[in-house]
């Protein structure tokens, strides 16, 4: 019956990502602005936001909901992936900044440095951007992970950590002397790949682009959660110490579940910079954290579906309620993650599943 629901489920998610990829760009592009079917640029970077959300809570829901690991740290990758990205987009502006420097940053410019650190050699490359883009947040989880899993590390203690790791990250940042634009962070970028990033034609393929990388990171995580790793994984959440004491290594499955979900987030990230145009020491803040892990609770965890149902969800309420009623939006948010937990603790995908089964 799980099986089932989950095959349902996947075919609507492919489905509805399939619409969004095909139907979105060819409103925008073929139809005149005149027309009700037209779909703003503004509309579909809003969307193609909420898409990099959902995959930034798919990642979540991966450690989550079927290996137990609470992480409350996950808007670190997610920022490391979309400091990879900006740092390219700020080394082609070129001789286009504000000073006209072809080699520095303007900021770096407004600092009196006089050379580019280490730390930004070869992003003027996009594949080498591209490979910081999984590989910064990848090593560092996998890093973080080697410690934390092998000295079986659980529960609240590890989600406090990942906190602190993000918060000890949203600190460093902040600091001029990192050179990665101190408070104000990486902005004003002009283009990507020689297109310019305000052009309708460039904001429809990243939109496309994030469908892709949404269905992309779904599908792939579906695999690894119906492969055997997957089952070992759910054992491990539902019984750690059974599961070590018949043989198996458990810290390595936490340990690659991790490192996976960190680099999906960096993806996320990746694709969340150049829509937006700017990426800040902000997106640190451990808040952001904990939001997202209310995203998917709110959508139901250990589902997949859920996950982006959630990001959805809360990300169109947080529009409306910061558009209309921002000094409110706290208290919903609030208001919401408590209802949820007291009527419908297995969130939205959840009742539904519930309700089919009745």
């Amino acid at each position: 019956m799980a099986v089932t629901a989950n095959k349902r489920a996947d075919q609507v998610v492919y489905g509805v990502l399939l619409a969004l990829a095909v139907a979105v760009p060819a409103l925008n592009l073929g139809v005149g602005e005149s027309s009700a079917l037209h779909v703003s640029t503004y509309t579909m970077t809003l969307v193609g936001k909420y898409l990099c959300y959902a995959l930034l809570a798919l990642s979540v829901d991966l450690v989550w909901g079927f290996g137990g690991i609470l992480s409350l740290g996950h808007g670190a990758f997610f920022a490391l992936g979309g400091y990879a990205m900006g740092m390219h987009l700020m080394r082609q502006i070129g001789t286009r900044g504000v000073y006209g420097n072809a080699e520095l940053p303007d900021f770096m410019v407004f600092l009196n440095w006089k050379e580019l650190p280490w730390t930004w050699y070869g992003f003027d490359s996009f594949p080498f951007a591209m490979l910081m883009v999984v590989l910064v947040p990848g090593l560092l989880a996998f890093v973080f992970g080697w410690f934390a899993f092998r000295s079986r590390v659980t529960g609240v203690y590890l989600s406090i950590i990942t906190q602190a790791l993000t918060y000890a990250l949203l600190l460093a940042f902040f600091r001029n002397e990192m050179g990665f634009g101190g408070n104000n962070g990486l902005t004003d970028f002009k283009d990507i790949l020689g297109y310019d990033l305000q052009a309708d034609s460039t904001r429809a393929t990243l939109f496309v682009l994030s469908v892709l990388a949404l269905a992309g990171g779904y599908a792939g995580c579906r695999a690894l959660i119906d492969s055997k790793f997957g089952r070992v994984l759910v054992a491990v959440r539902d019984a750690e110490n059974r599961a070590r004491f018949i043989g198996y290594r458990v810290e390595n499955y936490k340990l690659w579940a991790w490192t996976f979900s960190a680099m999906l987030a960096g993806v996320a990230g990746a694709l969340y910079v150049p829509q937006v145009g700017i990426i800040n020491p902000g997106e640190f803040s451990p808040l952001n954290s904990i939001e997202l892990v209310i995203w998917v609770a709110v959508g139901g965890r250990g589902t997949l579906y859920g996950a982006l149902l959630g990001a959805f969800v809360v990300n169109f309420a947080k529009t409306f309620f910061t558009g209309a009623l921002p000094e409110l939006w706290l208290f919903v948010l609030g208001a919401v993650f408590v209802l949820v937990t007291l009527l419908i603790p297995q969130g939205i995908a959840g009742y539904f599943n519930r309700e089919a089964r009745a």
